[in-house]
């Protein structure tokens, strides 16, 4: 990796753009990966770098349904493989999820590599590496899944996700939660919960929710599901976007009339 000075005003985002570069190196990002995190980068450009309250929202009630959930999977791609493997191990482990690989670009090699990483960093079950079933109607490499992972599952987390999964599964009558800077996107809409934020800063919130939320009763845990609204989410982040770009443009005025 290129040695980032501390010093840089885009520290952590040079930070991560390292890491998935390193991942593509290493077999485990694919290359579409790369375009996919800097349009993301764009996206966190637009709502500050920040996890903003809608955000904040939409993590506590994907984290309730996790823990309400019977059988609850969180999808791993290369780039979430590069950019927050321990994280994601330890969401799994608290949230008593389990981890499967899934590829829209997928070869064997990749998938084998996905889980070493995962395993590295504690996980003792990952699954995809022999998917047996098939997501109706999808017929790209993400079809493809394990029987007691996404199939079986009740609730799925599927972070930076292809919108048509996304879709599919809910199609399936699952509860799909997605981490998405783009709050335009396909999967962002047809997600039942999502997370406008990037998910260097969402995992690790989750992860603190999910210890405080373990000890909620059911009731409280689905007070929290069934009060919660994500077109309105959505609208939020819409609207704080637009505040923010009404307000570098006024920033912007006033420091050309200064100058």
């Amino acid at each position: 990796m290129v040695k980032i000075p501390k010093s840089h005003p885009r520290y952590w985002s040079l930070l991560y753009r390292e890491k998935i570069i390193r991942g593509m190196e290493e077999g485990i990002t694919a290359k579409a990966g790369l375009i996919a995190h800097g349009r993301g980068e764009a996206f966190d450009y637009l709502i500050g770098e920040r996890t903003i309250p809608p955000a904040e929202e939409a993590m506590k009630v994907a984290v309730a349904k996790l823990l309400l959930a019977n059988h609850p999977v969180i999808s791993v791609n290369g780039n979430v493989a590069a950019l927050v493997p321990r994280e994601t191990v330890e969401l799994a482990k608290v949230t008593r999820a389990k981890l499967e690989v899934n590829l829209f670009y997928r070869t064997e090699e990749r998938v084998k590599k996905i889980a070493e990483v995962l395993k590295k960093t504690g996980a003792k079950e990952v699954l995809g590496l022999n998917p047996t079933k098939r997501i109706p109607g999808l017929e790209s490499e993400r079809g493809k899944v394990e029987e007691d992972g996404i199939w079986k599952a009740d609730v799925v987390l599927v972070p930076l996700e292809d919108g048509d999964r996304t879709e599919a599964l809910v199609r399936m009558g699952k509860f799909v939660i997605t981490v998405d800077l783009n709050p335009l996107s396909r999967s962002a809409r047809m997600a039942n919960v999502t997370i406008v934020d990037n998910i260097i800063r969402a995992y690790p919130r989750m992860i603190e929710l999910a210890k405080e939320m373990r000890d909620y009763s059911r009731e409280e845990l689905e007070e929290i599901v069934n009060n919660y609204d994500n077109n309105k989410i959505l609208s939020e982040v819409l609207l704080h976007i637009r505040r923010r770009l009404e307000e570098l443009a006024k920033e912007g005025i006033w420091r050309k009339e200064k100058i």
